[in-house]
């Protein structure tokens, strides 16, 4: 993944969001479940195609206390497994897919 990428979420992913603001998202396509925690669950809801993977990064950074310097590169690993589990892909061209 590169900070330029743009990823949008597979409409067949879902998040159910539990009271904690963790979050678990299901694949419909192929049964692929994920655990995630907050900070997950808002870069899984930033994914629209529009904004680089560095836009999402500061997002995080301003959002949530104490983010790491490594932010950039934990949004990077994270929107890489994202698209290997295919719960993301790349965008196309000017916005989302």
């Amino acid at each position: 993944m590169e900070a330029t990428d743009r990823l949008v979420a597979n409409p067949d992913v879902v998040l159910r969001e539990e009271f904690d603001n963790w979050g678990v998202l299901f694949n419909s396509a192929n049964g692929d479940s994920l655990a995630t925690g907050p900070v997950g669950v808002a870069i899984w809801k930033a994914l629209d195609g529009r904004r680089t993977l560095a836009e999402i990064a500061t997002d995080v950074k301003a959002q949530f206390e104490e983010t790491p310097d490594s932010v950039l590169e934990d949004v990077l690993a994270f929107g890489d497994s994202l698209c290997q589990r295919r719960f993301a892909a790349a965008a196309q061209e000017g916005g989302a897919a």
